[in-house]
């Protein structure tokens, strides 16, 4: 049976137990890093994108994520970003929201990220905005390891962001405690976003760890944990959500990190942006690259 998340709020700002904690168990999550009214902020800025495009029913307030039922009959499969949950138009344009690249570089997750790696950390710019829908076309996410989809050092870590509250039932996310101890796992095809699924074992630890979301809450996890979405069964709502990564500065990074996460460049997205200081931060950072393996991406066959 799952278990709930340990709360590592009472050791934010002790680094040597945060370091301690994450090689025990393979992730970290806080109860509330982020204030509420900072994370509603980018989630109204989301779903006005989503209300302009009619999706939306329209008897709710601005915060409401309740989808017109009928909204996905004329909508093929081939308009979807099935790994999102919207169409591509859609998935563009919140893309272009200054307010979604400007939530990862938030002070209490910077102060964090600063404490548990001890040295300067790269917020990577690739930010995913998961929209996750019931369209026909879509399919939970499978049991993954993060590192195949972006290499670079295995001490990347994603923080797993819910734009408001996510019970389980909003298909919110789950991982394997201690997974990351595996190492690189070999990978099958998948449907789901990232088309892959990390091997297991029998004896692999069959320890998933997972929790009612609430708004403010943040996951994170290193490269190597294997993760999951839980099924969704609210067939009305979207599930909104933010993947960010972060390493230090001073480890390598593929440069596929660096690319927008959809259709557009950077000069379309940043174009109607009112500040300037996040604008191709990274261009001015002492970053050390590496080259992109295909090979961590075809299908293995894992002894166990």
């Amino acid at each position: 049976m799952p278990v709930q998340f340990v709360d590592s709020t009472p050791i934010l700002e002790n680094g040597d137990a945060l370091r301690a904690r994450s090689e025990e168990d393979g992730y970290l999550f806080f109860k509330k890093l982020i204030p509420a009214k900072d994370i509603l902020a980018v989630r109204a800025d989301v779903l006005s994108v989503v209300r302009q495009h009619g999706w939306l029913q329209l008897e709710h307030n601005e915060l409401g994520a309740e989808i017109k039922r009928d909204v996905f009959a004329n909508i093929p499969e081939s308009a979807m970003r099935t790994d999102i949950g919207v169409t591509h138009t859609i998935y563009n344009e919140v893309q272009k929201l200054e307010s979604v690249h400007r939530l990862p570089h938030h002070a209490k997750i910077l102060s964090f990220f600063e404490r548990l790696f001890d040295r300067q950390v790269l917020v990577h710019p690739r930010h995913i905005a998961r929209m996750v829908t019931l369209h026909p076309a879509m399919v939970p996410t499978p049991q993954h390891q993060d590192y195949p989809l972006i290499q670079g050092t295995s001490a990347t870590w994603t923080a797993w962001i819910p734009l408001g509250d996510c019970p389980r039932t909003m298909g919110g996310l789950t991982v394997l405690r201690a997974s990351h101890q595996l190492g690189y796992l070999p990978i099958d095809t998948a449907q789901g976003a990232g088309l892959i699924a990390a091997q297991l074992c029998p004896t692999d630890p069959p320890d998933w760890a997972e929790i009612d979301y609430e708004v403010g809450d943040v996951l994170t996890f290193p490269s190597f944990t294997v993760h999951r979405a839980l099924p969704a069964t609210i067939k009305d709502s979207i599930r909104l959500s933010l993947d960010v990564r972060y390493q230090s500065i001073d480890e390598v990074i593929e440069t596929r990190s660096l690319l927008p996460h959809c259709d557009l460049s950077w000069a379309e997205i940043y174009s109607g942006w009112r500040r300037d200081d996040l604008k191709y931060y990274w261009l001015n950072l002492p970053l050390n690259f590496q080259e992109w393996d295909d090979s961590l991406m075809q299908p293995k066959k894992r002894i166990c």
